[in-house]
């Protein structure tokens, strides 16, 4: 667990690179970082946790991405959320906004339910599901304007987890790391297949030097087949 001193350099570190965030939003964020720290020692969440790198490569990470990303008002699916990121860490800021977060594993599942709880969110719920087995659901499938996912898997993989959730007209959000061109070319057939066209590649450089991060944003202008996503495992197997 973090100490007092340990919180108030989340907190600087935060208003460094997000200064525009409220109080009870900046609490909000501390609450979730610091309960994930804690129960990190239980339950494997992340590697990354001191305050200063965890503000970095997590909160500021999720929250960079809302300057490309329009949230207000929409329906998100966040798919194999894991820790909540960014879904969790949006739905802290993003007070107009509806969430879904979807992980495979149930243990994460129930963390996730109990910091919803602690955060006092009422915009948020979760899921377990495998994405191959939710996108097919008919209570699921087209039903959210924006899916995103962080660091799943490789770009023609995520969009076969991630297209089928979102609505014609609405968008994808692939986190990424900074080296995505090799991705890109290699999602050219998933895209078509799946009704995907890539309308923005933006890069950005994380505060103190810390790495380097891309974003790729997929429209979604053609119904997914009903065919995809194929059954669990599949995709990963086999991507288009």
């Amino acid at each position: 667990m973090w100490n007092s001193q340990e919180k108030e350099a989340f907190l600087k570190t935060l208003e460094g690179s997000v200064p525009y965030l409220t109080e009870e939003k900046k609490g909000r964020l501390l609450t979730y970082a610091a309960y994930v720290v804690e129960q990190n020692e239980m339950i494997n969440l992340t590697a990354i946790t001191k305050p200063e790198e965890f503000a970095i490569k997590h909160i500021i990470d999720s929250l960079m991405v809302l300057e490309h990303v329009d949230l207000a008002g929409k329906t998100v699916i966040d798919v194999g959320t894991g820790a909540g990121m960014p879904g969790l860490i949006w739905a802290c800021v993003c007070d107009d906004t509806e969430f879904l977060l979807l992980d495979s594993l149930n243990k994460r599942i129930a963390f996730l339910e109990r910091a919803i709880l602690l955060l006092g969110l009422k915009n948020v719920r979760t899921v377990h599901a495998r994405a191959e087995d939710a996108g097919r659901d008919k209570n699921l499938r087209g039903k959210f304007q924006v899916a995103t996912a962080r660091a799943v898997a490789s770009l023609s993989v995520l969009l076969e987890y991630c297209l089928p959730f979102v609505e014609v007209g609405g968008a994808f959000a692939a986190l990424k790391g900074p080296d995505v061109d090799e991705e890109v070319r290699g999602s050219a057939n998933a895209l078509k297949v799946l009704g995907g066209e890539i309308s923005e590649i933006a890069s950005y450089d994380l505060p103190q030097g810390m790495g380097s991060r891309s974003l790729i944003m997929v429209k979604k202008v053609a119904q997914t087949p009903k065919t995809y996503p194929r059954k669990a495992g599949t995709p990963n197997k086999t991507p288009l």
